[in-house]
């Protein structure tokens, strides 16, 4: 190599190339030209000073006003938080997405690579035998039989006088950063997923655990009932409430392995696990979900990751547009070559055998009958589309954040009436068994307060469930702590 380099230098024109590096590069210095709109910045959106369902809510003072990155810590619960670090790991629709963003990564160092130029050699070794009666009758190659050895090296740069390498770049840079957002609202959606199915099994446990006890008391019902018709003091029919009553209660229980069963298969794929391989213990739901520090609207811009992929997919149109607007303009090439030829391979490598070339080219567009404003019409319809596209998902997330705030307001109010209704129940229940053993109501009365009781119950624990949903669906829609600053420059 440094002899190639040692001839290369010693047999070239200087003063002739000079000349030509000299107009080169007072084309590459036009790079400071960029054509299209540069961008300005996020989408302007309708931002409401608060939350219209905070302010009717004020919930206790959580401990710290923004959510952290591992959100589920705060429901306190260690199963939960083991399970939820095996999503980070095993996922299957997590490595997916990440797979995604490493796509769009490699795209962007694709494009990049055209801010440099190509080197490329095409060495040849050719034997060549010219025909004696090819035209003119008269040259020295008539009938000539000689090798031809090339080892050239050449140079191509397109030189970005229009901005049309730093827009494509632009471009998929943008959009690899609203890839990098969408894997964190798939890492987000897969994690609270897990959450919600965790809480629904753990309901459904809590639900079990209370049929089971009422199938125990319905027993001790039917004992009692069947030993007062052995001793004359009640009718069959008595017996025979009280046991359609145990057995509709021991099928509901039993009822119930079949959600608990599905949910638990749920949390198996979610921590990327065959079903069969995979349990999880029962864990009767008995606490009410922690508080949830709402914040600001204006806050959600920036803590939703699906918020920022929709305003780094304007951003990526903005550039397409100056893409398209760079079409207007010619190409200007910037090429040189370099080498050596020789008809022996021994001297191939020496002083006479060098070959060189340099010089500029443009290819420009003349009439295409519409086709370029065809192309920048699209790009700029995409934008909008993008626009449109980014405001609906700050609507949607304001949307989503209220409906959670208020499930959660609405619940709670709920589960104080409940929790009244099932003590009031019980006074019921109490009072109708204290008057059967005494004589003074048949047992029908026993049943009826009975099956208020029980329904009371079951409906007090599906509102604390829905609760917990209502808590890890607001976390969702105020982004699980991520903010935008995440994302990569």
């Amino acid at each position: 190599m440094k002899r190639f380099l040692g001839s290369l230098i010693a047999t070239t024109n200087w003063p002739r190339a000079a000349a030509s590096i000299a107009v080169g590069t007072g084309l590459v210095l036009l790079n400071g030209c960029l054509v299209g709109p540069n961008y300005k910045g996020p989408p302007t959106a309708q931002i409401p000073p608060t939350y219209k369902e905070n302010s009717n809510w004020k919930v206790a003072q959580p401990r710290d006003e923004k959510l952290s990155g591992n959100w589920w810590e705060t429901f306190g619960d260690p199963q939960l938080n083991t399970l939820e670090q095996q999503v980070n790991v095993s996922n299957q629709n997590l490595r997916s997405a990440a797979a995604q963003y490493q796509q769009s990564l490699a795209l962007l160092r694709y494009n990049r690579a055209n801010y440099y130029p190509t080197l490329t050699t095409s060495p040849s070794a050719t034997r060549i035998k010219n025909a004696t009666n090819r035209p003119p009758s008269s040259s020295i190659f008539s009938g000539i039989t000689y090798n031809d050895y090339v080892f050239p090296v050449q140079l191509s740069y397109q030189a970005d006088v229009w901005g049309r390498v730093r827009r494509t770049v632009e471009q998929y840079r943008d959009q690899a950063q609203a890839s990098a957002a969408d894997l964190a609202t798939v890492n987000l959606t897969m994690h609270a997923d897990l959450a919600l199915d965790y809480f629904q099994a753990r309901t459904l446990d809590a639900e079990e655990r209370l049929l089971n006890d009422t199938v125990r008391q319905y027993q001790e019902a039917l004992d009692l009932n069947e030993s007062l018709f052995n001793e004359g003091m009640a009718s069959i029919l008595n017996v025979q409430q009280a046991q359609t009553q145990l057995e509709t209660t021991r099928a509901a229980a039993i009822d119930v392995g079949v959600l608990r069963a599905q949910y638990e298969h749920a949390v198996a794929v979610l921590v990327g696990k065959p079903p069969e391989n995979f349990s999880l213990p029962p864990l009767p739901l008995t606490t009410p979900p922690p508080a949830i520090p709402a914040g600001l609207p204006s806050d959600l811009l920036e803590r939703r990751p699906d918020i920022a992929s929709g305003e780094r997919m304007v951003a990526a149109a903005n550039a397409q547009i100056g893409v398209a607007t760079s079409a207007y303009y010619p190409l200007i090439d910037l090429a040189a070559a370099a080498g050596f030829e020789s008809g022996s391979i021994a001297t191939l490598f020496q002083g006479p055998s060098v070959l060189w070339s340099f010089g500029p080219s443009a290819v420009a567009t003349i009439l295409d009958f519409g086709r370029r404003r065809a192309v920048a019409d699209q790009a700029k319809a995409a934008h909008n589309q993008a626009v449109a596209n980014y405001r609906q998902t700050v609507l949607t997330g304001f949307q989503q954040v209220e409906d959670n705030l208020a499930a959660l307001r609405v619940l709670e109010q709920e589960a104080a009436t409940e929790h009244a209704a099932v003590t009031a129940a019980q006074g019921a229940l109490d009072t109708a068994m204290t008057q059967f053993k005494g004589g003074l109501t048949s047992y029908l009365t026993v049943t009826t307060a009975q099956s208020a009781l029980l329904t009371n119950q079951v409906a007090a624990v599906n509102i604390l469930g829905r609760r917990m949903s209502g808590a890890v669906l607001l976390i969702q829609a105020l982004g699980g702590g991520w903010d935008a600053s995440a994302l990569k420059t």
